[in-house]
């Protein structure tokens, strides 16, 4: 019994020997270092991340106009015009809130004359969910809805910006 025993047991390296520089086999992974990469430091998303992850999904349901309030699109709208202005903000009537592993959306929505609006309210919250899970890996706890206008089809599209006097 005390010769199985002493072969289990690994040798110290002696006079003359390499030392066995074989990986332990609890890691499994074969990586330096061993254990789970993602314990090896820590990912933060910003909420503007979030913002605009939601706002890209919420604009590709039909029956979304637009998103956000008169005032933010007017002055969206100014902002664009600008040289230099920047460019369209596509998380413009996208509110986050963002934690270790939890967000929490407020989207503000201007819904096409005609649609159901809780139709598109749905849709849009199934899209947004989908998309800011799918590409952060947090989990969406709530996503509130606001419709704050309708878009007639009668309106221009240049509604957006204040008229001028001049002609």
């Amino acid at each position: 019994m005390s010769d199985t025993t002493q072969q289990q047991r690994p040798e110290s390296p002696g006079a003359g020997q390499q030392p066995d520089r074989r990986q332990p086999e609890s890691t499994g992974t074969g990586r330096r270092g061993g254990g789970d990469p993602s314990a090896r430091g820590r990912t933060t998303i910003a909420d503007g991340v979030v913002e605009k992850i939601a706002g890209l999904a919420a604009r590709d349901v039909l029956g979304v106009h637009a998103m956000g309030s008169g005032i933010s699109r007017t002055f969206g709208a100014v902002r664009d015009r600008v040289p230099g202005g920047g460019t369209k903000s596509v998380s413009r009537g996208v509110k986050a809130e963002v934690g270790e592993v939890q967000t929490a959306l407020d989207l503000e929505i201007v819904v096409e004359y005609g649609v159901s609006i809780a139709d598109v309210a749905r849709d849009v919250r199934e899209n947004v969910i989908a998309a800011v899970e799918r590409m952060t890996g947090l989990e969406v706890v709530e996503v509130d809805i606001a419709v704050s206008d309708v878009k007639l089809p009668e309106e221009d599209e240049d509604d957006d910006e204040p008229e001028s006097r001049l002609r």
